[in-house]
């Protein structure tokens, strides 16, 4: 009870005005210093002071109390919170005593008499008031840790850490720092047989996972965290599979390096996502090559309000850049990505309502703006969608990117960068066939504008994307099923939205000629394996969700690929980043029959842009028959 109380009048201590506790800590520190330096000389005498150091003692007493205060004022020593002090404090405060007992030397040294008492005082002194004001300050932490640790039983829920690493540390000290939170921490849980067995924090290490179901029936576990250094799918995915039968949710704690703000804290703490079963190498950005590429450069960011593009304005935000035009044609989703970062530039962030299809409009953002970077991300990529309108998809992915690649040249960007798909590799769909020609038509302009780099950045399937399988499995599940999966052997490539959109900017920063990048989209998911993996990640079974083949769509592949095999692929700097060498042989007649192209989408004549699209990329066999209408879907099986 007199722990709580005093703990109490800590509280009500902090909640004083600034200057008031300031003072009252002044004093404290004073009388902490006063005990100090009259210790020191008992130690140094033996508890037995003499006569003729009585006087002298005396009078640097008050010379050396205030070179402390300051010392310590200057050094800003009075406004830490006590409470919550750790290593970094305790360094701070020897760092202050040492500059404090230089101060005091040099005086003793220009003002006393070298035989006025043994210096070897200031050495005790140091130390005693470090032990002194260490030990109080570090007391208070003391004190609020075991009042914390003292709450009652039943207002606390037990808990188990899977992870006893530098994550692990940091999530305890959260704890401690909020006791509000009325975790009670009981164990960690680690796989490391060098670990298991010692204690972190007082807490045992133990081990392997699969003492786990043990572990929460002995001890009543209520809470299941995750806090693992590095990305581990495979751990996590056995965490989940093992709390799956204890009716528990394991929660995790994002890696150090998914925490672009600072350090991850328990605010950050979340259930386990589909991503973090899928699991990828977190991205390692060169920081110095993106600042220097985008650091007060105008962007231009196309299709700015969708998955990709909202999230490439926000990495570049982070950046500086002198302006970022978002242009999109889609209102409500610019007029929300504007919102999010528009509290964050108070200048330079400019949103603009425009179709990429336009030229006179394209024409006027570069006459007006004079972007030096474009980043083309709009475009129409739903298969199935583009399969039913042909000529759309045409004026809008070819005709869009056209007018931009041209305007970008006549202005003489700097950079120019097409998002592309692996969809575009030997293509079935439509949606894949036009992306396919913007890699084309980017690299002939080489040579008309010489001015402009132009690339091609091309990767497969974003998580949670507009449109894309997660939420769509995801809204199924919540509705209780049944989860639609088109055929059983089905794979795709994923990577997270950041992940795709840093790797984007990555690559565009690069100061080479390379005009198309692959980026390493890791190893292919079956789908039917990512809807199970969702159907369990919901607390259900596929008796409760069950999954249903519906068959493949018109343009659907089996399987996707990144490259051609006539690419020649070779690395980057970056690991995850590739070159490819070749980006396809061009008819002489290429120029024209893009054109007939054009006419024919612009006129709607879908059965002559198929013709055509054909006729363009002589590997791509459309899912239609020449009336337009849909037919049995090309398979290309790559092993």
């Amino acid at each position: 009870m007199a722990l709580h109380r005093l703990s109490r009048w800590v509280d009500a201590f902090e909640r004083l005005p600034r200057h008031v506790r300031i003072a009252a800590l002044v004093g404290v520190h004073l009388l902490l210093f006063t005990a100090a330096y009259v210790g020191a000389f008992l130690l140094r005498f033996d508890f037995e002071v003499p006569a003729e150091f009585q006087p002298v003692a005396a009078q640097t007493l008050l010379l050396v109390l205030g070179i402390k205060t300051a010392v310590f004022g200057a050094l800003k020593m009075f406004q830490g919170w006590w409470k919550y002090v750790s290593l970094y404090d305790v360094i701070a405060l020897a760092y202050a005593l040492a500059v404090s007992a230089l101060v005091v030397l040099t005086a003793h040294a220009l003002w006393l008499r070298p035989e006025a008492f043994p210096r070897s005082i200031y050495l005790l002194d140091f130390l005693l008031s470090l032990l002194l004001v260490g030990g109080a300050r570090g007391g208070l932490r003391l004190l609020r840790e075991t009042v914390s640790a003292g709450a009652s039983p039943a207002s606390v829920r037990p808990l188990l850490i899977v992870g006893a690493s530098d994550l692990g540390d940091l999530l305890i000290r959260e704890i401690t720092r909020t006791p509000t939170l009325r975790y009670q921490p009981v164990a960690f849980v680690d796989d490391d047989p060098r670990k298991q067995g010692l204690r972190l924090h007082g807490l045992p290490v133990v081990g392997p996972l699969e003492e786990l179901p043990r572990l929460v029936a002995e001890h009543q576990i209520k809470e299941v965290i995750i806090a693992l250094d590095e990305d581990h799918p495979p751990m996590v995915r056995r965490v989940v599979d093992l709390c799956r039968p204890l009716d528990l949710s394991p929660r995790i704690l994002p890696t150090v390096a998914h925490s672009l703000h600072g350090g991850p804290t328990l605010g950050h703490l979340r259930e386990v996502s589909i991503e973090d079963l899928l699991g990828r190498d977190p991205v390692e950005l060169d920081v110095d090559s993106l600042g220097r590429f985008l650091t007060g450069r105008t962007v231009l960011v196309t299709g700015a309000g969708g998955s990709i593009g909202s999230e490439l304005c926000r990495q570049i935000s982070r950046f500086s850049p002198k302006s970022l035009l978002m242009l999109d044609s889609a209102e409500t989703p610019l007029f929300e990505i504007h919102r999010e970062l528009r509290p964050h530039h108070r200048e330079g962030l400019i949103a603009v309502v425009g179709d990429v299809t336009d030229a006179t409009g394209v024409e006027r953002v570069f006459q007006e703006h004079r972007p030096e970077i474009v980043l083309h991300a709009a475009a129409y990529k739903h298969v199935p969608l583009m399969e039913d309108h042909p000529c759309e998809a045409v004026k809008n992915n070819v005709v869009g990117t056209r007018h931009l690649i041209d305007a970008a040249g006549r202005h003489q960007v700097q950079t120019f960068v097409l998002i592309s798909t692996d969809k575009a590799v030997n293509p079935t769909s439509v949606m894949g066939a036009t992306k396919r020609l913007t890699e084309l038509y980017l690299h002939r302009q080489e040579s008309r504008f010489r001015a402009t780099r132009f690339c091609a950045v091309r990767f497969g399937n974003v998580l949670g994307s507009n449109g894309s399988v997660v939420p769509i499995f995801r809204r199924q599940i919540q509705e209780g099923g049944p989860v639609t999966v088109t055929h059983p052997e089905m794979t795709r490539y994923f990577m997270t939205i950041p992940e795709a959109t840093q790797l984007v900017l990555q690559a565009a920063a690069f100061h080479t000629g390379d005009r198309l990048f692959i980026l390493d989209m890791g190893r292919p998911v079956h789908i039917a394996t990512l809807a199970r993996d969702m159907i369990r990640l919901s607390g259900r079974t596929e008796d409760q969700i069950p999954i249903v083949y519906t068959g493949m769509r018109p343009g659907e592949k089996l399987f996707e690929e990144l490259s051609h095999a006539r690419e020649n692929l070779r690395r980057t700097d970056h690991e995850m980043i590739f070159v490819a060498d070749a980006p396809g042989d061009l008819s002489p007649a290429f120029d024209l029959r893009l054109d007939e192209l054009i006419a024919a989408a612009r006129a709607r004549d879908t059965p002559r842009v198929l013709r055509l699209l054909e006729e363009l990329l002589p590997e791509y066999k459309g899912s239609r028959d020449d009336s337009g209408r849909p037919g049995p879907p090309h398979l290309r099986l790559v092993p």
